[in-house]
């Protein structure tokens, strides 16, 4: 039986999007708190967000070099499920906050050897997100990687992102058979605006492929 691929709609900026992924099968919602992003949310907008979000949808907070004191604040208002992390940060520092967390790991130019070192350093992590960004730069940069080097064994489970849409998801999985795909700005309509017609055909043409 061919395992589903879970669904992650990452930079929700709207309670009307959040539902609008839930309502289509996006098995987890992302909110951005990272200061460069052009889908950061506020914590009033994201607590409206997360207390909309129907049951067995989850909620994930994204932050990026952010003051220790900042992500315990927002982390301990909001309570997601899942915390995100995409910068330089450290097992210590991920793990400080006492939640089930994400690492990214910026994929450009590197190969699976950048995926098996994230693993090691960061043995606590619940799952690692393969992105299409360089070291240092922020996610959301609508550029994809290799997904052949998200092959790899004996590893957390693996979420594809970085460039992925409605055309090429797809392929994503086929190639990569990855634990779960995100994706940003393949459905929106503006940066933080979801697109629900794209957000239909994305979560479709996953569907479609595990079929």
């Amino acid at each position: 039986m061919s395992r589903r691929t879970r669904i992650k709609i990452c930079g929700i900026t709207r309670v009307e999007d959040a539902l609008a992924a839930a309502a289509l099968g996006a098995d987890a919602i992302g909110l951005v708190f990272a200061a460069r992003s052009p889908r950061r949310v506020t914590l009033d907008a994201a607590r409206a967000i997360v207390d909309a979000l129907p049951p067995f949808v989850a909620s994930v907070a994204l932050f990026m070099d952010d003051e220790p004191d900042v992500v315990r604040a927002t982390v301990t208002a909001l309570s997601p499920d899942l915390v995100q992390f995409h910068g330089a940060e450290d097992a210590a520092y991920c793990e400080a906050f006492g939640r089930r967390y994400l690492r990214a790991v910026p994929m450009a130019g590197r190969g699976r050897e950048a995926i098996v070192a994230a693993a090691r350093a960061h043995p606590r992590a619940v799952g690692l997100v393969l992105d299409g960004h360089g070291l240092g730069e922020a996610g959301g940069s609508g550029r994809s990687f290799d997904w052949s080097q998200a092959r790899a064994e004996g590893l957390p489970p693996l979420v594809v992102a970085g460039g992925l849409d409605p055309d090429n998801v797809g392929q994503a999985i086929r190639v990569a058979a990855p634990w779960a795909v995100d994706v940003s700005s393949g459905v929106e309509s503006a940066p933080g605006i979801k697109d629900h017609g794209r957000m239909a055909r994305f979560i479709e043409e996953v569907h479609r492929v595990r079929r």
